[in-house]
This record gives C-alpha cells, sequence and structure tokens, in this order.
C-alpha cells in the first residue's frame, strides 16, 4: 500500500458510478414528514439524495464488523473498541455499532461507571477554555480508534462540561441526478375479511410507493489535514489512512444493498475514481487487507491494553 502521494495534501476525494444490480429503478433513504429527499441541482437538473451522510458513516462501519464473532473483520483484528456484554455476559452492543459511538447510553450511562470514570481521568480540562482536541485524540486511539475516521460527541456534562467533540474525518453519500419518479403501489390483502378493521391489522389495504431512476453516484471525502491535526503520529496516521480506504472498499464490494428495493454496484465499464490528487492510486482491497495487520501492529504503543474494553451494562 503506498500512500505517498497523500502526503501534504488537505483531502482525498473519491467517486464511483453505480447502477441498480438488476433492472433500473432504486429506493432511495426516506426521512419522516418528508419521505425522499428530492432537489434541484445548480443547473436545474432533477437531484436525489439516495443515502445520507450518516447513514454511509454507519454502513462504513458495518461492513468492518463481525457480528458472528462479535470482533472486527480479520484484517482489523487488534484496531481498539468498546464492547458491551449485558449481565448475563451476553455480547449487547459494541463502540463500532452504536450510532453514537462513544457516546453511547450502553456505554456511559450503565451502573457500570468504570469507563465513565477513566474517560473524565483522561479529558480533564478546565470549565473555561479551550478543549484540547489533541488530547480527545490520543484517547480516542487508545479506546475507539473508529471514532478518529467517524466523529464523536462526548456530550456529557462529566466529561469536559459537555465540549468534547471530533468532526467526521471520512464522509461519504450517494445521490443521483437526471431523476424521474417510477410510481407503483400495492394491495395488502386480507382473504378472509376483505373489509375489516385496518387500524387493528384486518382488511385490505392499498398502498402506494414511489422508487426512481437517474444516474447514481458515491462520493468519499477523507479529510487528511484533520488526520494530521490530531498529531497523533506517523503510525496512527497510515493507520488511520489504511482503515479509511479499507472501509470503502469493503463498502463497495459487500455493502451496496441498501435496502431490498435499493441492490447496487459499480457501474459496468466503470470503476473507483480517485479525483483528488490525481497521482495517488487506490490500493485493491487484496492490497489494503494485507498491510493492515502491519499498520495496526506498528500503531498499537497508542493503543490500550488490552485493545478490547470490556463493559457491562445493567440500567
Amino acid at each position: 500500500m503506498n500512500i505517498t502521494a497523500l502526503k501534504d495534501q488537505p483531502r482525498l476525494l473519491l467517486k464511483a458510478a453505480l447502477q441498480p444490480l438488476q433492472g433500473s429503478r432504486f429506493q432511495p433513504t426516506g426521512f419522516p414528514d418528508l419521505g425522499a429527499a428530492t432537489f434541484e441541482g445548480p443547473d436545474g437538473r432533477k437531484m436525489l439524495l439516495v443515502e445520507s451522510a450518516q447513514s454511509m458513516a454507519n454502513r462504513l462501519e458495518a461492513v468492518c464488523w463481525d457480528a458472528v464473532a462479535n470482533d472486527w473483520v480479520a484484517p482489523l483484528q487488534g484496531v481498539p473498541v468498546v464492547k458491551v456484554n449485558d449481565k448475563a455476559g451476553k455480547a449487547l452492543t459494541n463502540s463500532v455499532l452504536e450510532a453514537h459511538r462513544l457516546n453511547s447510553p450502553y456505554i456511559l450511562e450503565g451502573k457500570d461507571k468504570s469507563f465513565l470514570a477513566k474517560l473524565q481521568s483522561e479529558l480533564a480540562v478546565a470549565d473555561k477554555g479551550m478543549v484540547d482536541l489533541k488530547k480527545l485524540a490520543t484517547t480516542l486511539l487508545k479506546y475507539d480508534a473508529n471514532a478518529l475516521l467517524h466523529g464523536v460527541f462526548l456530550a456529557k456534562k462529566e466529561i469536559a462540561g459537555g465540549r468534547m467533540r471530533l468532526p467526521r474525518a471520512l464522509t461519504a453519500f450517494i445521490e443521483a441526478d437526471g431523476v424521474s419518479v417510477a410510481a407503483s403501489g400495492g394491495v395488502k390483502n386480507d382473504s378472509v375479511d376483505p373489509s375489516g378493521d385496518t387500524a387493528k391489522g384486518f382488511g385490505n389495504v392499498p398502498f402506494h410507493r414511489e422508487e426512481f431512476t437517474g444516474n447514481v453516484t458515491v462520493f468519499f471525502n477523507l479529510d487528511l489535514a484533520l488526520i494530521r491535526g490530531f498529531g497523533l503520529g506517523e503510525a496512527a496516521e497510515s493507520l488511520l489512512i489504511g482503515l479509511a480506504l479499507f472501509k470503502i472498499q469493503r463498502f463497495l464490494r459487500d455493502g451496496l444493498r441498501l435496502r431490498t428495493a435499493c441492490d447496487l454496484e459499480i457501474k459496468e465499464g466503470s470503476k473507483l475514481e480517485v479525483q483528488r490528487p490525481r497521482e495517488f492510486v487506490m490500493p485493491s482491497l487484496a492490497e489494503l487487507e494485507a498491510a493492515l495487520p502491519k499498520l495496526i501492529k506498528s500503531a498499537e504503543a497508542g493503543f490500550a491494553k488490552p485493545s478490547a474494553t470490556t463493559l457491562t451494562y445493567e440500567d
């Protein structure tokens, strides 16, 4: 894995054209009281948000986790993570899959206050004045390196007055242009009592739905300047970059089935395109899988011992 071309660059920008795996229709993400997020582009084109930045963060994390083994996928084992068990010792959740990572209530709000006490101690700052984001980055590398890429907001007043936060270093989204609505619908049939009380789940219930057609593109933005600004040293920086590139390649291989009616793939005849810096050559997934164990080993001096912190959640 050669990342020399990224030295001193502020951003790594990537994109790839996508298409439905079958047919031409796809279903975008929907929002309460809004539905599909359609908008008009700067040139008047009809645009559509297919997958939001917050949803893409979750998807980039999900492709890194082995739910059966309750651990990172093989190339990432050894990266710091906080695991949470229930009081019977069964796996409950972890900081990779929790929507707010270390700020999860299952990590900070249970009866087990040991980890909260660690964060309070290691992130202690004065009540007033600027917070030390390098200290936050060092602590995240120690316990939850994944949060250095996807951001975190430790909103508890017991931790630096609730002022510790980092933005996303890795951002992604999927949008489509030139979109048209593919309107359809159906009916939930009740063969026993078609005129039954629909409020209770009986009766025939007709419904409508909207899917779309259009040109779909996924975008990735890795903030290299932010990663260097953490001040964690070359080994940790290389690990974070390698981890981000792995997430991107793994998502493009395994994570493009966004919904039942939104199963995508890289467009035939297309590939992942490096927009900036042009001279950078994106490593393959195989190259990243081979390089990551060495990158993890090189950065482990900054990790907790053991790298997986295990808590018990009781409310």
